[in-house]
């Protein structure tokens, strides 16, 4: 049964923002040392948006990802991205039953509530359109039949930005399906040392427990939505990406789908705080992995690094509210 059967559920202000504590403070007790991390990936999934985590092997992408749905109590399946994955693979396929003399849709592993998409960029750019496709619409459709995605859905994609043989790297229209870009990197020697000596035969994360229902969840959503958020914030937004289309250095600047997920990601950012309302502080807050990803440079097209210090010098330059 889809989530849009059941009736609404809603929330307080003072539950949701005591859930959302208890949800960032227990998938950091298993992902370490990387709050921030944790805190901009649980924003991004109040605010309906999908996370592309950058960075190389081994620091623990797979343990947020998995933390997270089993903090939420979603459905989990990681996909490892390959050259021969085909879309079928992801959304599903129509498979003919001699029994019933009909064809059968057998959904594939897309039809979870929270996807882990290993090594994105190593898959052919059809199968990344399905799966893009899919984050975007909410739904997919094989054949003549269309299938609604579970509610909440979250899409948390992994690339190496180091390894680049064989691999197809995402264009710009399909990078702004993300509503955040985020690189963990190493641990601290001391945090790292802490995780060395606790680690035992089994992986922490196994014995986590929901702290927030699916429809809890898709209720702090409902709430997030309806956030306040001034004119003021909402004109320095558009002046930070009205300053990303006319900068010598960009190509192509922050589009209009990329300023709405950063609305979004405002609106929840604020609710995780206990606000009903937005301030410029969300927003600084946010700048730097809500946009730096969808430039695209005059020279080099995609540059992180060369990218969110460009969105930082544009945010230093325009002028915040009071």
């Amino acid at each position: 049964m889809s989530a849009d059967a059941f009736p609404p559920r809603t929330i307080s202000l003072e539950d949701a923002s005591r859930i959302l504590d208890r949800l960032v403070d227990q998938v950091s007790s298993v992902f370490r040392g990387k709050e921030q991390v944790v805190r901009w990936t649980v924003a991004s999934a109040v605010g309906r948006g999908h996370v592309l985590l950058e960075d190389v092997p081994g620091v623990g992408k797979t343990t947020l990802a998995l933390a997270l749905a089993r903090s939420l109590g979603l459905s989990f399946q990681r996909v490892q991205f390959t050259s021969d994955l085909l879309p079928g693979d992801i959304v599903g396929v129509s498979m003919y039953s001699q029994k019933q003399e009909s064809f059968t849709f057998r959904p594939g592993p897309i039809f979870a509530g929270l996807v882990l998409a290993d090594e994105i960029n190593r898959t052919t750019p059809r199968t990344q359109s399905a799966l893009l496709e899919a984050m975007s619409e909410g739904r997919v459709s094989v054949d003549e039949g269309t299938y609604e995605l579970p509610k909440p859905f979250l899409v948390l994609a992994t690339q190496n930005p180091l390894d680049h043989h064989g691999t197809y790297p995402l264009p710009e229209s399909q990078l702004d399906r993300f509503m955040v870009r985020l690189s963990i990197g190493y641990p601290t020697r001391e945090v790292e040392r802490e995780i060395v000596m606790s680690r035992g035969l089994e992986e922490p994360v196994e014995h986590l427990a929901p702290v927030c229902a699916a429809d809890e969840l898709r209720a702090i959503q409902a709430l997030a939505a309806q956030v306040r958020v001034d004119e003021s914030l909402v004109d320095y937004v558009l002046a930070v990406a009205a300053a990303t289309r006319s900068h010598d250095q960009v190509r192509v600047g922050v589009s209009t789908r990329g300023v709405l997920a950063m609305m979004r990601a405002v609106r929840a950012l604020a609710l995780m705080e206990g606000r009903t309302f937005a301030v410029p502080d969300d927003a600084r807050e946010l700048f730097v992995p809500t946009l730096a990803h969808r430039l695209s440079l005059v020279s080099g097209g995609q540059d992180r690094g060369r990218s969110e210090a460009l969105i930082a010098a544009i945010v230093a330059e325009v002028p915040a509210p009071v």
